[in-house]
């Protein structure tokens, strides 16, 4: 089915007041005339009706017609060209160029039955944040980030309380659960790193000699960390013989989905910016509507659909859209270019008109109102998304400005954003450091604690392409649909611009398709 009908269907429909299930507009679509058939439908549909089914359209036109257009329009699944990915940590998935001109002529169906499919969001903000700025609303923060961090390594460590250590003679075995206060070099060269928990604070030496003074330069402010010593003879200090993270278990095992099904998860659209690539996004929203792309059921956006307004000095200068709310409905324009039988959701970024404090909540309901296109999902940044049995940790991605700031550059930098990531996967925490360029909102929960280890781990924000394995767990940073800016050009950063990662969900495997 062509796209051009198919949008004109959904349009149509909404217009009217109708969502559509994906089988009704494949019906109306393959009809003689599928004007008359969209007004046929319409009038076979109850009142009380707000979704128009495929049985709805199958009474209102011939049986022949009918059974011609299931003939036509149900072609075998197939999938696209997956890549491969080793279970270590470093090797890569596969890429491969995607196509913008493949036979869009006929439009697949994604899947026989509609009950195969599952979306559940976990972790969303929206509709609950309480905190009003307040001292103790940070105190609450924190303390809840200590609490289900420091769970995660007392199994590995006999801790004890910093105020029962004060308490210990000189020379004895420690442990100590808590969070980073401090960082700063000795004299002589060491490492002094001062712990906080919910009793006091201790200080904790790592010997410049020691192979875990390599490991000290990963430390941010704020993160939850154990340590492993002996107390000096006075008893003051911890001289430091082992550090843990709270980490991703290397026994780690993912889940898959339990049938062939694929995801594409893109982030930063930055619809109405003068440097948009409206070309790539048409070539990959042309390619989700060819054969090649029939498994992929799933469109996950991290953030950034818009440019946005005055985000950064002279913005204005470079917007082809002045209007936030016309930024949107232009997304929204470019949204219904995708099949409308997809799964879609959406969460914000920095760009977008919503808080910039951490956690972000979902649009409001005049943005969503706008944004409505094929019934999409809206959820806040970050949220656990889990899609048939595999869970994808969504986050925007701006804390990866403050580790990439923070960390040698051979260990985190923006050419290999997935490495950045794997150090928040190591941290268990989305945006560990506070008082940086990243802004924490406080709650009574800390909604940026990686309490359970996602299966997929996508972020956005920094317009690179990057992609790994991290203890099995796969880390996917997916460029952006925006040409450089001056901005960028003044940071010497060149973006990954037009790239569509697809995820086999079965596998896990990656595969990169490229529509630039």
């Amino acid at each position: 089915m062509p796209r051009s009908t198919s949008v004109r269907i959904v349009t149509e429909l909404a217009s009217r007041g109708y969502n559509a299930e994906r089988e009704a507009v494949t019906l109306i679509a393959g009809a003689d005339d599928p004007e008359r058939a969209i007004e046929r439908a319409v009038e076979s549909v109850p009142d009380e009706a707000l979704t128009l089914s495929a049985e709805h359209v199958r009474k209102s036109i011939d049986p022949d017609e009918s059974d011609a257009t299931t003939a036509t329009h149900n072609p075998p699944v197939s999938g696209g060209n997956p890549g491969t990915s080793s279970e270590t940590e470093t090797t890569v998935p596969v890429e491969t160029k995607g196509s913008g001109d493949g036979d869009a002529g006929v439009r697949p169906e994604r899947s026989t039955d509609s009950e195969l499919r599952s979306l559940a969001i976990d972790g969303d903000i929206t509709g609950r944040s309480t905190g009003t700025g307040e001292y103790a609303d940070f105190v609450r923060t924190f303390r809840d980030r200590y609490e289900r961090l420091s769970k995660l390594l007392r199994s590995r460590v006999n801790h004890r309380p910093t105020e029962a250590v004060h308490a210990m003679a000189g020379g004895s075995d420690a442990a100590i659960v808590g969070m980073v206060s401090d960082i700063r070099s000795t004299a002589n060269g060491h490492w002094l790193v001062e712990l906080e928990d919910t009793t006091g604070t201790f200080p904790c030496l790592v010997m410049k000699d020691r192979d875990l003074a390599g490991v000290v330069d990963e430390l941010l402010l704020d993160e939850v960390i154990a340590v492993e010593g002996t107390l000096a003879g006075d008893g003051g200090i911890l001289f430091v013989d082992e550090l843990h993270f709270p980490d991703v278990p290397r026994t780690y095992s993912p889940s898959t989905a339990d049938r062939h099904v694929r995801a594409a998860l893109i982030s930063d659209v930055h619809v109405g910016s003068q440097e948009f690539a409206a070309d790539a996004w048409s070539a990959f929203a042309d390619w989700l509507h060819t054969e090649e792309a029939a498994a992929v059921e799933y469109l996950l956006v991290a953030g950034d659909m818009v440019e946005g307004v005055g985000v950064y000095p002279n913005q204005d200068e470079e917007l082809d859209i002045v209007d936030i709310y016309a930024q949107y409905e232009q997304f929204a324009e470019h949204l219904k270019e995708v099949p409308g039988d997809m799964e879609i959701l959406l969460i914000p970024g920095n760009h977008d008109a919503v808080r910039l404090a951490e956690p972000q909540p979902g649009f409001d309901d005049d943005l969503r109102d706008i944004m409505g296109a094929h019934d999409a999902r809206i959820s806040g940044n970050p949220s656990t998304v889990t899609v048939e049995g595999v869970s994808i940790l969504m986050y925007h991605g701006v804390s990866l400005d403050e580790v990439i700031a923070e960390l040698p550059e051979e260990k985190a930098n923006y050419d290999e954003p997935h490495k950045p990531m794997y150090h928040l996967l190591k941290k268990r925490h989305v945006a560990p450091q506070y008082g940086g360029h990243t802004r924490i909102a406080p709650e009574e929960r800390d909604y940026l604690v990686m309490e359970d280890v996602p299966d997929i781990f996508h972020t956005g924000h920094v317009h690179k392409l990057g992609y790994g394995k991290y203890h099995d767990v796969l880390a996917l940073n997916s460029g952006c649909w925006q040409e450089q800016t001056s901005f960028q050009k003044s940071v010497n950063i060149e973006p990954d611009v037009g790239y569509a990662p697809i995820v086999d969900l079965d596998t896990l495997d990656l595969t990169i398709q490229k529509f630039r």
